[in-house]
């Protein structure tokens, strides 16, 4: 693939607001974008952040820590648009961002490039009580939810849905941070989902309780892609859940493509129905009772194995956006059959608690390019090994702190710890920046200038 910047350099932002050092579909946009000779920054969390380490990343820009109103990260955008110095494509990585950007979308016209659609969209399609509606209207299966408006109605959930059913909170990006409250959680009683309604007011959002599809092999898809105007998808495909972290109910930790009609079907009635722009991210599972696919979740970004739905010339639907949004034409060519994906850290896990390997062997693909059948991994590429080894130094980390957490008997110490904003230089030393805001995020620049 020819490299992007063709025309005038167009940089991009990667934003993601949600804390999690490991997050290893940001990893993949900055290796995407930055191998097709794109100028990349990103939002991070911290400087230690694997994602740092990239040879392909420009320059990572510092978030503060705590968390972050709309009105606080509108001006961290303003002064990350003033170090880059001219317009980029911004890419949320996660909901809460995808809600914030689009909801700034107006105030951030001539410094960001971004999809067009209504405001408030994303925000409507990423809580779960509004999915359940919009489900209902465009005739999509989607598990029978109860959103209880007492403790009495909590309870009578229960005899209405069965046991075990499944709690949700309708916009998990409002749970407090720290241990408690879990945005999805299963439960066992009436009791429990009372207990649940009773901290509705801690959560921010409303209870949702829903039908429990049991888990079956081959049963968990998903859908990504990238939507232009006039409802055309420039680039998507269905995909299946080998392996999940935690099992049978997270993340995917081994995911392979595979063709599903009835859930590419699903997601492209759906995106036509209210109009969407941009990446998303859908989650089904198949119910046994009738065969059909649910949706779950909708995620108005990409997902974290996007990578998996790479062409064989390397078009994935974060440099589709990118295209797209800078006037350049996404010609998709043909897809990869059999193509796998593999988060490491979370496949160990899975395989780990389930005992066992339900995947044929693979073998990795060193960039992230090559033949059929190949696997691509989240955090390994021999030709960025950097982000592979922090990686790795941080999962151990976490886990001798939480073992010491249990030797001691109080509470773990935190998972990462956050560091205050600062401009760090190519050698990794502390650097002051004459004149810029003290609270602001600073940026953090390779040693190797970027690429």
């Amino acid at each position: 693939m020819p490299p992007l910047d063709a025309g005038p350099p167009v940089p991009a932002l990667l934003v993601r607001l949600d804390r999690n050092p490991l997050h290893h579909g940001t990893l993949g946009a900055v290796r995407s974008l930055g191998r097709a000779g794109t100028e990349v920054h990103a939002l991070v969390e911290s400087a230690r952040s694997p994602v740092t380490r990239s040879r392909h990343l420009h320059t990572a820009h510092l978030a503060l820590p705590g968390r972050t109103t709309r009105d606080l990260f509108h001006r961290t955008l303003l002064r990350i648009s003033e170090r880059i110095g001219r317009p980029a494509v911004l890419i949320a990585m996660d909901d809460i961002s995808a809600i914030h950007t689009a909801a700034l979308a107006p105030r951030l016209a001539g410094r960001y490039l971004l999809p067009e659609q209504p405001p408030g969209l994303p925000g409507r399609l990423a809580d779960k009580a509004e999915l359940a509606a919009l489900c209902a209207e465009v005739g999509i299966p989607h598990p029978a939810t109860v959103i209880p408006g007492s403790a009495a109605d909590a309870a009578g959930a229960a005899r209405e849905l069965g046991l075990p059913m499944v709690a949700k909170w309708s916009r998990p990006w409002l749970l407090p941070g720290g241990p408690g409250l879990r945005s999805t959680a299963l439960v066992h009683s009436a009791a429990e989902a009372v207990r649940l309604y009773e901290r509705s007011g801690a959560a921010g959002s409303r209870l949702l309780l829903q039908r429990y599809l049991p888990y079956g092999p081959g049963s968990d898809w998903f859908f990504h892609g990238y939507f232009a105007g006039r409802d055309r998808c420039l680039l998507g495909g269905t995909g299946q859940k080998a392996l999940s972290w935690p099992p049978r109910t997270g993340l995917t930790a081994v995911g392979r493509r595979q063709p599903n009609p009835e859930v590419e079907g699903a997601a492209l009635r759906l995106a036509a129905h209210v109009g969407y722009r941009g990446i998303l991210d859908l989650d089904f599972r198949r119910d046994p009772s009738t065969g059909g696919f649910h949706l779950l979740d909708f995620n108005p970004r990409p997902g974290a194995q996007f990578r998996l739905f790479t062409d064989r010339a390397g078009l994935d639907v974060v440099r589709a956006q990118y295209l797209d949004l800078t006037g350049h034409p996404v010609r998709p060519s043909a897809a990869d059959p059999g193509r796998v994906f593999v988060a490491e850290n979370y496949a160990l896990l899975s395989l780990l608690a389930s005992g066992g390997r339900p995947w044929a062997p693979v073998r990795p693909r060193g960039t992230g390019g090559g033949g059929r059948g190949g696997a691509e991994y989240a955090w390994f590429a021999r030709d960025d090994i950097r982000p592979f080894l922090a990686m790795g130094a941080v999962w151990c980390g976490r886990g001798l702190r939480k073992g010491a957490g249990l030797l001691r008997g109080p509470a773990p110490a935190p998972p990462y710890p956050h560091v205050p904003a600062t401009r760090v230089s190519p050698d990794g030393s502390p650097a002051s920046r004459p004149g810029s805001p003290a609270a602001g995020p600073g940026p953090v620049t390779n040693a190797t200038g970027g690429r």
